[in-house]
């Protein structure tokens, strides 16, 4: 029987994958496991791999196609086995039998991303058909209605993830070649420096342009995110101080024990055992916000940002609370090498409940981080810094201190400034008797 390769769903929220590579052809044998596609998430390109052993065949979409996760892409055929009936069909043959265009009032399955189109474009839903299998209007649906509405004279064949980014980029595609079966426009065409930018509304007086970034791919689902993020969550931001003395010393000390390198303890795995202890106390921290509830989550699931050349990914240290800090960094050591040769697999950015933002390695004294969706709180490292602090005990006494500055930006629909207030403190307490961190 034939197997199915699905689109995975890689994250929380993701809804769809862009088809960057296929890494085999029709026809070709491939072993279970084997890297077969590469597609990019909202966080960084991955890999599919076969599901079984056998010869792939029907893939259905090609490159720069964006797929609704759990879609089928292909299959994995057995020698002499068949097609399913329905995939040896035209694509043409299968569109005619979609659901009718919905009449005015009448019930009608619209995707989420299908839904934040029509509401911009303010699209009469009587005027679209949907063309998925159960009659839902997709989001390709309401491109491709779009793109006939702009050019009545005739439809340019291109696929949906195309002519998004034509728009995207201002970009004519009547100046683009196509690449595809037929002279198909692909999404590479356009992003590749083969299209023309289109010269309207373009003022004669624009500045010299040094480099162009095309908003596609991780950089693209990085803006999506965050602008839904200040958008939606109502952000409040807390800052405290803390003296860091103690824990430096103590983490020095262990590391004067450790011989290799990379089993060294470093500050940021300090911070995440810290984080994960303090939402133990104040577990609201640990919490995702939906229309109808909140979701207080049991696995405490820190992620860590991480800079790459092509944007920011946050890589998971799953049920950080329940390991050391050794293990920890080692872990942390280990996620990070794999992000720089983008080895990273799917479970190690999904199901992150809280994330660090540590900058203070660049010399950054404190900062405010966004939200990142579907989490409700994001804690900002800044960098170690030498203050003189007055000594509690003696008046007009002061002392050196080494003090590093923590902001915890929060979803304010989910907690109160008090909860936040709380964690704060509880994360200082930990750090300033670092001996409950190390235990």
């Amino acid at each position: 029987m034939a197997k199915e390769i699905i689109m995975p769903k890689f994250g929380f929220t993701q809804e769809e994958s862009e088809i960057l590579e296929w890494l085999n052809k029709e026809g070709d044998k491939v072993e279970k496991g084997d890297p077969i596609a590469v597609v990019s998430t909202d966080k960084i390109s991955m890999e599919v791999e076969a599901p079984e052993t056998g010869i792939l065949s029907g893939i259905r979409h090609g490159i720069g196609e964006i797929v609704p996760v759990t879609e089928i892409i292909a299959y994995i055929l057995q020698p002499g086995e068949a097609l399913p009936e329905f995939e040896s069909k035209k694509p043409e043959i299968v569109k005619a039998k979609a659901a009718p265009s919905p009449q005015v009032g009448s019930s009608v399955k619209i995707s989420p991303l299908a839904a934040k189109l029509i509401e911009e474009n303010q699209i009469d839903v009587a005027d679209l058909i949907g063309t998925d299998a159960d009659g839902r209007v997709s989001r390709r649906d309401v491109e491709d209605y779009l793109d006939r509405k702009s050019k009545p004279e005739g439809k340019i064949g291109a696929t949906p993830a195309a002519r998004r980014i034509a728009r995207e980029l201002k970009v004519d595609l009547r100046s683009v070649k196509g690449s595809g079966p037929n002279g198909r426009i692909q999404a590479v065409d356009v992003s590749s420096g083969k299209a023309t930018l289109s010269n309207q509304n373009i003022p004669d007086d624009m500045p010299s342009v040094l480099k162009e970034i095309p908003l596609i791919g991780m950089r693209r689902m990085i803006a999506d995110n965050m602008a839904r993020s200040v958008r939606e969550a109502p952000h409040m931001t807390l800052q405290i101080d803390v003296e860091m003395d103690a824990v430096e010393n103590l983490r020095k000390t262990a590391n004067e024990i450790v011989k290799k390198s990379n089993s060294r303890i470093s500050l940021t795995a300090v911070i995440v055992k810290a984080a994960a202890l303090a939402i133990k106390k104040i577990p609201i921290i640990n919490s995702q916000f939906t229309s109808e509830k909140i979701l207080v989550l049991k696995d405490i699931n820190i992620g860590v940002a991480a800079a790459l050349e092509e944007g920011l990914i946050v890589p998971v240290i799953h049920k950080a609370d329940q390991l050391d800090v050794s293990r920890i960094s080692v872990t942390l050591n280990d996620l990070a090498s794999r992000a720089r040769e983008n080895k990273l697999k799917p479970e190690d950015l999904s199901n992150g409940t809280f994330t660090i933002s540590n900058l203070g390695m660049f010399g950054i004294d404190r900062f405010t981080a966004i939200i990142n969706p579907p989490q409700s709180a994001i804690l900002a490292v800044g960098a170690i810094k030498p203050q003189m602090v007055p000594d509690e005990s003696e008046d007009a006494v002061f002392n050196k201190k080494k003090i590093l500055t923590f902001t915890l930006s929060a979803d304010h629909r989910v907690m109160d400034g008090m909860q936040a207030a709380n964690f704060l403190v509880e994360l200082k307490d930990l750090l300033q008797q670092p001996e409950k961190i190390f235990k």
